[in-house]
């Protein structure tokens, strides 16, 4: 008998997006104790915080001023993405709509380092393109001054330490990137990274002299390895033709990825993580004076869980602001200080009275697939789960194959409130990271790619064949569950293996490549048809590939959940499934929240979905 309901388990708070004041000692953060992000603060660790936007939305990022006590924040309207930018006087607590344009997107760029300008990314002017905008700290409405007018994906990503330039990152799709540095005076834009090929030049940061950056990229190595980036050289290179960008490498990552790097420009201090196998291990140092590729380490972080990230310095970089979770953690802000690796636990995100210790940790697993390869994933079974021998079927667990989106994105040892739910509730947990997931290097992430696409879907069905003959569980109790590219990956593997499965929910799936590219958001179409094939070209293989066409296979209960506003996958894409499946008998259940976008930001929305999947999965498994 499950000891707590589902709503219980959603109420689980998480706290995270951390940034610091410019004084040093006030931090904000988001946290999810009304429902949605809001913006809160506090001046301790475990302090009493105190709570500065009150919003039926959600709140997406905060970042303080780095000289006055103010800060800009992102808030969208029902899931829509059509985020606006605000600043709030923290003395005050006044707030102003700085870009309304509700019309448009909008990127933050961050502040210039004097906190009397920022810059963000905008489709105003072209809602298919993101042109570059600075505006002055007091300014709102139209007054913002394009400073480069842009013809494709273009996002500010750091300001010059003198604030002269930007650095301007541009996407042609998930792995192959382009950075350039902006002038302001003149409107040049310089492109720094001549390459043959799809490569990432991400994570960059200027240099505190301004001559060089610090990235992470995958030139001429399969994973990302943290490099230096001398600007003269790099232009001289582009200048001269040449296919591939002067870099000096200065961690390889010894065959995992380097995932990003957060470094103070005043102080040289730095913060970089390595992506072992889903687990983060940081590494703290600073900046030698004299030479940009050489540098100390200190101690490494002292922190809870497997995954961290979301790092943000305090003025002095004495101590920086991260995130920390893991299986059987919530995530909670940590304040470590850099040279001893002292951590502490200023946020105390509540766990609604579940005990932490009755939260189950996943174990890592890896897969052989058709062809040999080994698909990792994380396998999580109930307590009191029998895993040495299954003398019935009713000795198995049922199991709840959970298959992540992107495709380009990884599932890691997170807390998950749905997760913990239903191993309470009995239930098993699988969740692969199948041929085209990131963090394995970019052979892996492309062995999906194009006529390969339905290689992913091989895996599912070896991982469901593999856990079949696990004596934990029961073979006839599978179900499987995904989101976004994930809801596409149920359908798929509904319609290529329906045989496998007691039941499917999808959230927010892709049922039919065609009209999904036909109706997503204008501004994100060129990078998903660099994906999954463009509509001139590849038409004929797009419809092969999608379960709108295959329905006639599946033969397991579907459960279809999506958003009304969801600008990225078109909640038709929900309603096409869900009426093809029920005019072929195929039992349905159909959930579309009319103030949702790609996913379920609210929470009495989030309670509604989960508590009826559960109901599904309780009838069906």
């Amino acid at each position: 008998m499950p000891a707590y309901d589902i709503e219980r388990y959603l109420n689980v708070r998480s706290a995270g997006g951390a940034s610091f004041g410019p004084d040093g000692e006030r931090l904000s953060f988001l946290l999810n104790t009304t429902g949605t992000n809001q913006v809160w603060t506090l001046d301790g660790p475990e302090r009493w915080p105190e709570q500065r936007t009150f919003y039926d939305e959600r709140v997406t990022f905060a970042s303080w001023s780095p000289e006055r006590p103010e800060f800009v924040f992102g808030m969208d309207e029902g899931g829509n993405e059509r985020a606006q930018l605000y600043r709030l006087d923290a003395e005050t607590g006044r707030i102003e709509n700085l870009t309304d344009r509700p019309d448009a997107k909008h990127r933050w760029g961050g502040w210039s380092h004097d906190g009397d300008c920022f810059a963000f990314a905008s489709n105003r002017r072209d809602e298919a393109v993101f042109d570059v905008y600075v505006q002055g700290r007091d300014e709102t409405g139209d007054a913002a001054t394009m400073v480069y007018e842009g013809d494709g994906w273009l996002s500010p990503a750091g300001w010059s330490p003198d604030d002269s330039r930007l650095l301007v990152s541009e996407a042609h799709a998930s792995f192959d990137q382009d950075l350039h540095v902006l002038d302001l005076e003149t409107g040049e834009l310089d492109h720094l990274t001549p390459h043959d090929g799809d490569v990432r030049y991400q994570s960059a940061s200027w240099a505190p002299d301004g001559d060089g950056l610090y990235l992470v990229t995958d030139q001429e190595t399969d994973t990302l390895s943290l490099a230096y980036l001398d600007l003269d050289e790099a232009r001289a290179a582009a200048r001269d033709g040449a296919e591939s960008t002067p870099l000096t490498v200065l961690e390889d990552g010894d065959g995992w990825n380097v995932d990003g790097i957060a470094l103070d420009d005043d102080s040289g201090r730095f913060v970089y993580s390595r992506n072992v196998e889903g687990y983060t291990e940081l590494t703290v140092g600073e900046l030698d004076d004299t030479d940009p590729t050489a540098f100390e380490t200190f101690p490494e972080p002292d922190l809870p869980g497997g995954v961290a990230g979301g790092v943000s310095f305090d003025p002095d970089a004495e101590r920086f602001a991260c995130t920390a979770t893991g299986d059987t953690t919530n995530a909670n802000v940590w304040v470590v200080d850099v040279e001893t690796g002292d951590a502490e636990r200023w946020t105390d995100a509540p766990t609604a009275g579940i005990p932490r210790e009755t939260f189950d940790e996943s174990e890592l697993v890896h897969v052989e697939s058709f062809d040999e390869l080994a698909v990792p994933g994380f396998l999580t079974l109930p307590q009191g789960a029998n895993e040495d021998a299954r003398t019935s079927a009713e000795d198995g667990a049922p199991v709840i194959v959970d298959i992540h989106g992107g495709p380009e994105s990884q599932r890691r040892p997170s807390f998950s409130g749905v997760k913990q739910y239903f191993l309470d509730r009995g239930y098993a947990y699988f969740e692969p990271n199948v041929r085209g997931s990131s963090g394995y290097g970019t052979e892996y992430a492309s062995l999906d790619d194009a006529e390969n696409r339905m290689d992913s879907v091989a895996d599912v069905a070896a991982c469901v064949e593999w856990l079949s003959d696990q004596a934990a569980v029961d073979p006839d109790r599978i179900a499987c569950m995904g989101g976004s590219y994930g809801g596409f990956m149920v359908l798929a593997a509904l319609t290529e293996y329906p045989h496998l499965w007691a039941a499917g929910v999808d959230v927010v799936g892709i049922a039919n490549f065609v009209t999904f590219l036909e109706n997503t958001g204008d501004w994100r179409r060129s990078l998903r048809e660099a994906e999954y094939g463009s509509l001139e070209d590849d038409r004929e293989f797009l419809e092969s590939i999608s379960p709108i066409n295959h329905v006639d296979e599946i033969e397991a209960p579907l459960f279809v959940l999506h958003g009304e506003n969801d600008p990225r996958v078109p909640v038709g894409e929900a309603e096409q499934i869900v009426e093809e499946a029920r005019e072929r008998g195929v039992p349905t259940r159909k959930l579309i929240f009319p103030d949702e976008g790609h996913g379920f930001s609210k929470l009495e929305n989030r309670i509604e979905a989960y508590s009826q999947v559960s109901d599904f999965l309780g009838e069906h498994v």
